[in-house]
């Protein structure tokens, strides 16, 4: 019985060669997808990515777009504010008939909208955003879950360069995709704030950086390991969970006389949160009225 012929992967260019873009072009390289061009604001920085690739690759610096060559898939890795600028200068660009022409941007924030240029010339639009924190090009996509949206064809496709990188997708609504950013950014970014936001707390205290970083790694760890079996109402420990009155009140005036007044806003609002959690969990609801009106009230 004839051996069936494997579907050939996708040609695949990418615009944006940073981290992100990067990143996308050695993973997809290495599941057998041809990367055929590269794009940066710079050429150099096209040239950097190129080199990591095993393979010839086009690469062009923004302002050489209208050489580029036709593929089957364009990955817009750019940042929010160039991807319209992105989408309009490939709508003027004119390839040879080669089938369907598919557009994909990786924002998180910015719906397939953005690529209307392309869609009202016929290209297949999507956007695959990876909800992981990418903070060199040698980031692992192994595991991570992306949210895509778009039409069908896109949408599909998409899938399918998740599932080659290893990955989970999910769907949300088009006009939700800024709630779903912003979700992103509260669970990630905000939490490296807060943990900048206690190690300045920290320095108070009289540790160096270094050594409090080291002390309060593991601490963060542990309630990442709670939160990977339990909701976050079983997951809260410490002062709010326990309902804690006067442990609160010590810390509030040890953050005042401190004078530190952006810290004592985060404490009081993030406070009243893990307070709701509390009374979730079965807190007594005077005791927890009290803490909230202390978390609200002007200390004196």
């Amino acid at each position: 019985m004839p051996e069936t012929k494997r579907k050939q992967k996708p040609e695949v260019s990418i615009i944006g060669s940073g981290r992100l873009g990067t990143t996308l072009a050695v993973a997809l390289s290495s599941r057998g997808y041809s990367i055929r061009s590269l794009v940066a604001r710079r050429l150099r920085t096209a040239r950097q990515a190129a080199g990591l690739l095993d393979a010839r690759v086009q690469v062009l610096a923004a302002k050489q777009m209208q050489s580029l060559l036709p593929a089957d898939v364009f990955l817009i890795t750019v940042p929010d504010d160039q991807i319209a600028g992105v989408a309009a200068d490939l709508s003027r660009l004119h390839f040879e008939p080669k089938g369907k022409l598919t557009a994909l941007h990786t924002s998180g924030a910015l719906s397939s909208e953005v690529l209307r240029p392309l869609r009202q010339k016929g290209w297949q639009t999507g956007s695959m955003h990876p909800l992981i924190s990418i903070s060199d090009t040698g980031a692992a996509l192994e595991r991570a879950f992306w949210s895509v949206e778009g039409d069908r064809a896109a949408v599909r496709l998409a899938k399918a360069m998740v599932r080659d990188l290893s990955g989970q997708s999910f769907s949300i609504r088009s006009e939700a995709k800024p709630l779903y950013h912003a979700a992103a950014v509260m669970a990630s970014g905000n939490v490296v704030a807060l943990f900048d936001v206690a190690l300045e707390m920290l320095a108070e205290c009289g540790l160096e950086r270094k050594t409090a970083t080291s002390i309060l790694l593991p601490l963060i760890a542990s309630a990442v390991r709670s939160l990977q079996t339990k909701d976050p109402v079983k997951a809260l420990t410490g002062t709010f969970s326990r309902g804690d009155l006067k442990t609160v009140k010590r810390h509030l005036k040890a953050i005042e006389k401190n004078r530190m007044t952006s810290v004592l806003e985060v404490y009081r609002l993030l406070g009243q949160r893990s307070l709701q959690l509390a009374e979730n969990n079965g807190l007594n609801r005077d005791l927890a009225r009290e803490i909230r009106k202390t978390l609200v009230d002007k200390i004196t």
